[in-house]
């Protein structure tokens, strides 16, 4: 393969993963090795927290697009994905997804044992998704924890153990995303009804679902609040929930007024969110040392 055949190839699996959404997992991983670290926490394990939540991510999606092909070539939205037209094959997507799954284990074992022994568990929640959703509408929260998975592996890199403000931070996150997957699932509402998929807009239509997503996000800055409590944090952190809140109610208001903000609203508006809370967080840390 030829340096222009390898770089094609290299971009059809970003986009294939949407590689540049890794900005919703990473900061809060973070986030927890500088927490649990009360401060830097070493080249080693920024190199191998990156490593994992990469590679966790990859083989979730890895999966996602695996298993969905047959409804993705089917939704106007998603038909042009490299999974279905054929960019990459399922050949392809297979060895990604071995691979993925193999690093992912790697790099656990890499950190600590009890990072190791909680790997294959991982991975099986985070497949889960793909399946779930084609008989729960309860899926959305199934990716949150996915994703609500990352903060706990912060801590366990850095102490071995599960700290109850990971916990906290865990669940915030877990609301967080799911909150935000009902409204990116707006777009695919009327998709859902004709071709019997399980989602919560398809059930309770629009308006419902768009209350529920604020609850779910009302959940995840009370979450944060008490995971700023539990971990003994100053007011950095307090001004980090805050901001958190005033970006979310933004992102509904978005929403609310036009659909077609979804997608500014699900990625512009969320990626800005984590990377603040993360700056907000390091700072407090960073004051109180």
């Amino acid at each position: 393969m030829n340096t222009v055949s390898l770089k094609k190839k290299l971009s059809d699996f970003s986009e294939l993963v949407m590689f540049q959404h890794s900005v919703f997992s990473l900061p809060f991983i973070f986030v927890a090795m500088v927490v649990a670290a009360h401060g830097w926490f070493g080249w080693r394990l920024l190199l191998l927290g990156a490593l994992a939540a990469v590679t966790a991510r990859n083989f979730a999606m890895g999966v996602n697009r695996y298993l969905d092909r047959d409804i993705d070539a089917l939704n106007p939205r998603t038909k042009g994905r490299p999974s279905v037209d054929g960019r990459v094959s399922e050949g392809q997507m297979l060895g990604f997804i071995a691979f993925n799954a193999v690093a992912f284990v790697a790099v656990a074992w890499a950190i600590n044992g009890l990072a190791f022994k909680l790997s294959i568990p991982i991975l099986i929640v985070l497949g889960a998704y793909t399946l779930f959703k084609r008989f729960s509408a309860l899926a959305h929260l199934v990716l949150g924890v996915s994703l609500g998975l990352a903060p706990i592996a912060g801590a366990v890199a850095v102490e071995a153990a599960i700290p109850a403000w990971s916990l906290w931070l865990a669940v915030g996150v877990t609301f967080w995303v799911a909150g935000f997957d009902l409204l990116y699932s707006l777009q695919d509402m009327e998709f859902d009804r004709r071709h019997g998929l399980h989602s919560i807009p398809a059930k309770l239509g629009a308006r419902k679902t768009m209350n529920l997503a604020a609850v779910f996000h009302l959940v995840t800055i009370l979450c944060w609040e008490f995971f700023v409590r539990s971990a003994g944090l100053g007011p950095w952190a307090q001004l980090a929930v805050v901001i958190s809140a005033g970006i979310l109610v933004y992102e509904h208001s978005l929403v609310r007024r036009d659909f077609r903000q979804i997608d500014r609203a699900f990625f512009t508006v969320n990626g800005y969110l984590g990377f603040l809370f993360f700056a907000l967080i390091v700072l407090d840390v960073a004051m109180r040392g």
